[in-house]
């Protein structure tokens, strides 16, 4: 009798913390057969990163990229594949023009882009350059008046070194055996919340200012990045209510430093720029691409997989992320082509916004799934959304109906594992999942979270949301918002190995008897929040 007992009390245990499944070999193996043999992952990254180019939200490519997606997966078969608006976004941009020369005491063509929502210059710009620091409203009183008409460099030289590890990186046995251990949330102070909403009010207050004491235009350095890398973002703003500031380019690291060296040596430096850009203000809402594989008799239930379709300007998009969007556009096209329906409805979401803060992930989880009331601390609003307090959460009924969202956004590196965002139940599901799929590298589940990318978004909101481990290659060292996120760093070996990946997680939980597991619902939290 006590030996029945305990097993029925460990059954018990064993249905509370999760169960391993039983993973769909057959399908398993079609999905291999089809993502292998007929892949079609390369023509979708030829067609969406030199088809279309970069994909900043509000562009005209990002609207481009939405209606391409859209009409691909339309073709491929999939079902109620349609564009749905959110907003308001604010402002879009794009760029034709950027010239950046040395004219004195040298002649050297620079390497040289525009921040994103960077006004033109007036024509072509011919002036003399000056290197201050514009840190604090301390050293904007300093440099009043001094700056009118001039170039300013406004960021301190970087101290290029040799490179002592490689620029291409895969995890290792050891490094994968690390990732498995828990890694405790890093607390936010009170103090790194005050920073934080330091430095952003002063970039608003900078911004104006420039205007004010008529800079002609703004030099940042490449961002650490050396070898003719260099990272670019935004300089002005996308919100219509604020300051674009002046014409703004970040500069090759090695020639920014060349021009500080002259400057520190008395030699004067002349900067002849030419830079042209476009605002967009007719519409300021942007869009999420959506479309499904209709489930059978589970369809009112809803697995998702998705990535994020818009990217800075410096490159072409191709690892931040339309590695991600390939990869899982291919995947849902091997579901499809197979031609079994599954039991749950695949839902594929290819996000805008993201770059912005996760911004049209965001926005959808709002609509369907639920929200968090925004903070009215006029603070707040210069703080990124993981900083603010949030407030009590509304669900709406089609939140319980959503079993897990699978995400895919650090890079073209092969997938290695899954973050399972401290889910202890789903941990020994994926790891059912993976063991078929060792033989690809597929080996590490880790109760880890991680951030900064879509899956937040319904993690948010109390639906299970999940990031895949992958390969770093050279995703920090060379391609992350970089001008040499291009085609060329894609790993066609490695999108493959992710699509089939990603295909046999969405089948496998599609098809199994219940949804997955659950964590409680996350609770308000008073700033400042702990996050990792």
């Amino acid at each position: 009798m006590r030996r029945i007992a305990i097993a029925i009390i460990a059954a018990g245990i064993a249905t509370t913390l999760g169960a391993a499944d039983s993973p769909d070999l057959g399908m398993e193996t079609r999905i291999r057969q089809e993502g292998f043999r007929n892949s079609r992952v390369m023509e979708l990254a030829t067609g969406l990163i030199d088809g279309v180019g970069a994909r900043l939200t509000g562009s005209p490519n990002m609207k481009k990229a939405n209606e391409g997606t859209r009409k691909q997966l339309e073709d491929f078969g999939l079902s109620n594949a349609h564009l749905e608006s959110w907003g308001p976004f604010g402002r879009g941009w794009s760029y034709d023009v950027s010239s950046v020369r040395m004219v004195a005491p040298d002649t050297a063509e620079l390497l040289a882009l525009p921040t994103a929502w960077s006004p033109s210059t007036s024509g072509v710009l011919r002036a003399k350059v000056v290197l201050v620091k514009l840190e604090s409203d301390d050293d904007l009183s300093k440099q009043k008046g001094k700056l009118a008409g001039a170039i300013v460099m406004i960021g301190t030289p970087v101290d290029v070194k040799p490179q002592d590890k490689p620029a291409l990186s895969r995890y290792d046995d050891k490094g994968l055996s690390d990732l498995e251990r828990y890694e405790m949330p890093e607390v936010r102070t009170p103090a790194a919340r005050a920073e934080a909403i330091k430095r952003r009010a002063f970039r608003r207050k900078l911004l104006p200012w420039l205007i004010n004491e008529k800079v002609a235009a703004i030099i940042e350095p490449g961002a650490g990045n050396d070898g003719g890398t260099f990272r670019v973002q935004a300089g002005g703003s996308y919100k219509p209510e604020e300051s674009v500031g002046v014409p703004s380019v970040v500069l090759s690291t090695e020639q920014y430093d060349r021009i500080a060296r002259l400057l520190d040596r008395a030699v004067p430096v002349e900067l002849e720029m030419d830079i042209r850009t476009h605002f967009y203000d007719q519409e300021p809402n942007a869009w999420n691409t959506i479309a499904e594989i209709p489930g059978s008799d589970r369809k009112d239930e809803v697995v998702m997989i998705g990535a994020h379709l818009d990217s800075w300007h410096g490159g072409t998009g191709a690892t931040d992320n339309g590695a991600g969007v390939v990869a899982t556009m291919e995947a849902v096209r091997i579901l499809e082509a197979l031609g079994v329906a599954p039991r749950r409805t695949i839902r594929i979401a290819l996000w805008s916004g993201e770059e912005q803060g996760l911004l049209g992930s965001k926005a959808y989880v709002g609509e369907h799934f639920g929200s968090r009331a925004e903070s009215t601390d006029p603070k707040d609003r210069d703080l990124p959304s993981f900083l603010r307090a949030t407030g009590p959460l509304t669900i709406k009924p089609q939140q319980a109906k959503v079993s897990a969202y699978f995400n895919m956004d650090n890079g073209t590196g092969r997938i290695r594992g899954i973050y399972a965002q401290e889910n202890a139940a789903a941990r020994p599901i994926f790891e059912s999942w993976i063991e078929p799929l060792r033989d690809l590298g597929v080996t590490t589940v880790t109760m880890r979270n991680t951030g900064s990318t879509d899956h937040i978004s319904f993690d948010n909101v109390g639906i299970p949301g999940f990031q895949f481990i992958q390969d770093e290659v050279e995703y920090m060292t060379r391609t992350h918002h970089t001008n040499y996120d291009v085609y060329e760093r894609l790993q066609r070996d490695d999108l493959m190995q992710a699509a089939v990946v990603m295909a046999t997680f969405v089948w496998e939980a599609a098809n199994r008897p219940e949804l997955i597991p659950r964590k409680p619902l996350p609770k308000p939290t008073a700033a400042p929040a702990a996050t990792r």
